[in-house]
């Protein structure tokens, strides 16, 4: 396939990059918005809406977004995992939701709560909701490459799912690579399984560090569009192992060596990277964070 000229990446360190740490301070998480804002990045994952007590990381969703920075011609969506969420996510501005579904049954009820087919049921009420508020829903398939309780996920399961949320009305597509067990020929495999129409998105995590050749491979299938996370911050409290999230910065480098363009300034990316770990108080994994773009050299001895 020819390979394109442009890629969509939506920056998701915000929500699923600090859902899996301890709590970072509103003040902080809005810091991090607001600097994102300024890299080039078109789309940003700003806050999920969901019951604090399963996720107290993001008990202050409505806070941060009130008080982040909204920079005209940037995408900014919010997460919610059923009506409740959604109608929060709405109630608070958002032209952009998504909703995520687990094709694992075990990963779907540790995650909202109850069985994938209770949360493919509402599916339908909750496009009805979004389209009349004006608002656009993606289905976002968690575990769709692999569950860390139940192992392998038939892809014909996951396209299964695909029908269904399509039929209740979503306007796009996501694959979750939620637990990192996703690898090139994973990749394929559910590709070759999916039939739609609708907008595609790949989510991958690094946690066996195969995220970047599956970009690759969903790339070479006529994927355009990738979640990423700066530093690679990220993970799933109710997925084990699940470590971070390919790093936004690993996949711009790639993509502009290869001629790709992303809308991104590298640099200014690597540069909130370097503040996001300040953030979390750790060392984030991203290898370009540590070593610089390619084109970064050393003084000469």
């Amino acid at each position: 396939m020819t390979q394109p000229d442009q890629v969509s990446i939506r920056e998701v360190g915000p929500r699923d990059g600090l859902q899996n740490e301890p709590p970072v301070p509103a003040e902080d998480k809005v810091r991090l918005i607001d600097a994102l804002s300024r890299t080039g990045l078109a789309r940003i994952e700003a806050v999920s809406f969901v019951h604090p007590k399963a996720i107290p990381q993001m008990a202050d969703a409505d806070r941060v977004w009130a008080e982040a920075e909204k920079h005209p011609g940037i995408r900014y969506s919010a997460l919610a995992p059923n009506l409740k969420g959604v109608q929060r996510a709405l109630d608070a501005g958002f032209a952009e939701i998504e909703v995520v579904v687990s094709a694992s049954q075990t990963h779907n009820r540790a995650n909202v709560g109850r069985a994938t087919e209770e949360s493919v049921a509402e599916f339908g009420p909750i496009a009805a909701l979004a389209h009349e508020r004006l608002a656009s829903v993606e289905a976002i398939i968690a575990t769709s490459f692999g569950c860390p309780y139940e192992g392998d996920v038939d892809p014909a399961r996951v396209a299964a799912i695909v029908d269904a949320v399509t039929e209740a009305g979503a306007d796009r597509i996501a694959f979750g690579d939620t637990t990192g067990m996703a690898t090139p020929r994973r990749v394929d495999d559910l590709l070759d399984a999916v039939d739609t129409d609708l907008p595609v998105l790949m989510h991958f995590h690094d946690t066996r560090g195969t995220a970047l050749a599956n970009v690759l491979t969903a790339l070479e299938r006529g994927v355009t569009e990738f979640d990423a996370s700066v530093g690679g911050l990220g993970g799933c409290p109710y997925a084990p192992g699940a470590s971070g999230n390919v790093a936004t910065e690993e996949v711009v480098h790639m993509l502009h060596d290869m001629g790709i363009d992303t809308g991104v300034d590298l640099d200014a990316l690597i540069a909130v990277a370097e503040t996001a770990q300040d953030l979390v108080g750790r060392r984030l994994d991203s290898g370009v964070l540590w070593a610089g773009p390619r084109t970064r050299l050393t003084p000469k001895p």
